[in-house]
């Protein structure tokens, strides 16, 4: 069974229902939106594996759902259209769609275009394993020993500390919500440990950041999570 978790976004019910079904009954997880507004939601509260996305929305159109989403994640975004015109398929890959499924389509070409992006995903994360030292600026995160380095020196963190520094580096670029970091490292996604998680994060600028005012590494987007900044 398949353990990725699809985002569909589609305000057509029939074409909705057809998605929904053809994914479960291929071991996908779902989760669905009916607009662009709550799809945007959706896409940062919920981090979705992969997105397949309608451009004909009630609201805005998919293409700035695409730019808007595009702002803070690298995730998969597959286009599903009645729109068949090159331009259109332009925009949509322009703004940052990663495939293109015209309307009407055929159950078996979804699945081979999500097993393709999968295996992108697979390769991807691969990559990313066979990477055993993390480097950013001075930031250096040997994974195989554990340890972290800031400008040559060892820092010295929590279990905690480490774990949160770990999942922003291994996201670097990528907005990580709350919810999503208290799922990762604490195994649950209480809105009351929030608290405790801008303690941790408070804790490990000090010992990051230079200037915690003017921070190099941690972002923070109010109301929303942290990002791992790529320094240049």
């Amino acid at each position: 069974m398949s353990r990725y978790q699809i985002l569909v976004i589609e305000d057509d019910a029939p074409v909705r229902n057809l998605i929904t079904t053809t994914l479960k009954a291929n071991g996908y997880q779902y989760i669905t939106a009916g607009n662009g507004e709550s799809a945007v939601m959706d896409a940062a509260s919920h981090n979705p594996d992969i997105i397949l996305l309608d451009l004909g929305l009630p609201d805005i159109d998919g293409v700035e759902v695409i730019r808007r989403i595009r702002g803070w994640s690298n995730v998969p975004i597959i286009v599903i259209s009645a729109r068949s015109e090159d331009t259109d398929k332009i925009d949509a890959l322009d703004a940052g769609a990663d495939d293109y499924l015209t309307k009407p389509f055929s159950v078996e070409e979804l699945l081979a275009r999500l097993r393709v992006t999968q295996r992108r995903i697979a390769l991807i994360q691969n990559a990313g394993q066979e990477q055993a030292v993390y480097t950013n600026g001075d930031l250096k995160i040997d994974y195989a020993s554990g340890c972290v380095y800031l400008g040559g020196e060892e820092m010295h963190l929590t279990p905690i500390e480490y774990k949160l520094l770990c999942l922003l580096a291994q996201n670097t670029g990528k907005v990580l919500t709350h919810t999503f970091i208290l799922q990762k490292v604490w195994g649950s996604s209480w809105e009351s440990n929030v608290g405790s998680l801008r303690v941790f994060m408070a804790t490990l600028r000090k010992k990051l950041e230079k200037t915690p005012d003017a921070p190099q590494y941690i972002q923070t987007h109010i109301g929303i999570g942290y990002r791992m900044l790529k320094v240049e």
